[in-house]
C-alpha cells in the first residue's frame, strides 16, 4: 500500500494559523521511548508494513494532539483551558501534514492529500 498522495497543503483559515510538518522516523522512535509506547507500528517499518498493512510508520495520535495544542497556544499567546480531539485517519512518517487553527477554537491536522487526520476544539484561559 503506497503512502497517500503528497499534494499542496490546505489553505490557512481566515484569521487563523497553519503549521506544516513532516514527522520523521527518529522523532517517532523518541516519542515511543519517552511515552513507553512499545507498539511497533511507530518504530519498526517492516512490521508496520508487512504485519499491520500500513504504508509506513504510523505517527502517534498523542504526538499529533500535542502539535495541535502547541500551535493554538503559540498562535494565540494564551494557555488552553480545554482541549478535545478525535483522530479520524492515520498520519505516516515522512508524509507532510498541516495543522490548522482558527481564532474561534477549532483545530485540524490535515494530510496533504486532503484527508483530515485529527479534529479538535479548544477554549482559552
Amino acid at each position: 500500500m503506497p503512502l497517500p498522495v503528497d499534494a499542496d497543503p490546505p489553505a490557512t483559515p481566515d484569521g487563523g494559523w497553519a503549521l506544516e510538518r513532516r514527522p520523521e522516523p527518529p522523532l517517532l522512535f523518541r516519542f515511543s521511548a519517552i511515552t513507553f509506547n512499545t507498539h511497533r507500528i511507530h518504530y519498526d517499518r517492516p512490521y508496520a508494513e508487512e504485519v499491520e498493512g500500513y504504508p509506513g510508520l504510523v505517527v502517534h495520535g498523542p504526538l499529533t494532539a500535542i502539535t495541535l495544542t502547541s500551535l493554538a497556544e503559540r498562535s494565540t499567546g494564551r494557555r488552553l483551558a480545554t482541549f478535545d480531539f478525535k483522530a479520524t485517519a492515520p498520519l505516516f512518517a515522512g508524509q507532510r501534514s498541516t495543522a490548522l487553527c482558527t481564532p474561534g477554537g477549532e483545530l485540524q491536522m490535515v494530510r496533504n492529500d486532503g484527508t483530515v487526520a485529527m479534529q479538535a476544539t479548544f477554549t482559552l484561559r
